[in-house]
């Protein structure tokens, strides 16, 4: 069976933002009942069906691979400020940008340099300060841990009374062949 139009709408619409919400509302369904709709279509196994298919043929066209996403995640999780930095005589640290690889380039999120004048009159100084700052490495190493199977993210919704209760268990999994793993 193929979905209906305002079905279709909607799978193009999530797919932009992957907001059911704003996906509901964007297909035409009512703004006061969309967060209901959109949780709604979400279950639904043709609309789930052409979601998958949307965001394969999305990965397809740019490359995305599961890899290519390991790869980027790791030359963030795996940054050092050492390869940014050099250290003068004296020890004090001091920016070096100059033989930064495209691999060390991609775990910068910012860079500024501002350049102002310290003091007044014949005492001022020109002085030019940068400051750069990484991704999340944290971030990006539990990602990856995720994507790679030795995270677990476990979900217990009852407690001991039997009540709903919203808390997240994530176990490690230990690598086979891990000299560090108990026996």
């Amino acid at each position: 069976m193929k979905l209906r139009p305002k079905q279709e709408r909607f799978v193009a619409e999530y797919l932009i933002d992957l907001n059911a919400t704003q996906a509901a509302i964007r297909a035409g369904y009512s703004e006061k009942t969309a967060t209901e709709q959109g949780s709604r279509l979400l279950t639904n196994v043709k609309v789930q069906d052409a979601i998958a298919k949307g965001q394969s043929k999305t990965a397809e066209k740019l490359e995305i691979t599961k890899d290519r996403i390991v790869e980027e995640l790791a030359k963030i999780g795996f940054s050092n400020m050492l390869d940014y930095m050099r250290s003068n005589i004296d020890g004090d640290p001091y920016l070096d940008f100059s033989k930064l690889t495209r691999e060390q380039a991609a775990a910068l999120a910012e860079v500024t340099v501002e350049d102002f004048k310290d003091g007044r009159g014949e005492d001022a100084r020109d002085v030019r300060r940068v400051k750069f700052k990484l991704h999340d490495k944290k971030g990006a190493l539990v990602d990856m841990a995720k994507m790679l199977g030795f995270m677990v993210e476990k979900h217990d919704h009852t407690s001991s009374d039997g009540s709903m209760t919203p808390p997240t268990l994530i176990q490690l999994v230990p690598l086979k062949g891990n000299d560090d793993s108990p026996d």
